[in-house]
């Protein structure tokens, strides 16, 4: 503890000393600032556009996300082929009967059109009635 002559001889000052705590906070904060860029939701970079919708699927929903080494996840799951993603998704819709069959794709913006396309396709043979692809915001321009 401080010693202070405003309080007496051999007294205790009674402030709390904040700037230690300060230090540590600030520190923090330029950590998670670092930090929180690097952390990709799935490992999938969306594609920018400028009419991005700020709508984020629900705890329910069903996401299906494209990795750019063409790693196929249907919500945490890694699913290793297109005949198993059939399988888990006509499924997961069949249990969703009733409350709408809408898919979200995540797909990475390196990715070519075509592993986009097919499985797009196989989400549509499964059973969705909607699906949406989504994507990031563009920042400027």
């Amino acid at each position: 503890m401080a010693m202070s002559r405003s309080c007496g001889v051999g007294r205790a000052m009674s402030d709390i000393n904040v700037t230690p705590m300060a230090d540590i906070m600030i520190v923090l904060l330029i950590i998670f600032m670092v930090i929180t860029p690097l952390l990709d939701e799935g490992g999938v970079r969306l594609p920018a556009a400028a009419n991005a919708a700020d709508e984020k699927p629900g705890a329910e929903a069903v996401v299906v996300s494209i990795r750019a080494d063409t790693t196929i996840l249907l919500g945490e799951e890694r699913l290793d082929n297109m005949g198993e993603l059939a399988l888990e998704l006509s499924e997961r819709l069949d249990a969703r009967a009733g409350r709408g069959q809408v898919v979200y794709l995540r797909a990475d913006e390196s990715l070519p059109y075509s592993a986009v396309w097919k499985v797009l396709q196989l989400c549509r043979e499964a059973g969705a009635d909607e699906i949406a692809l989504l994507s990031q915001k563009k920042v400027g321009g």
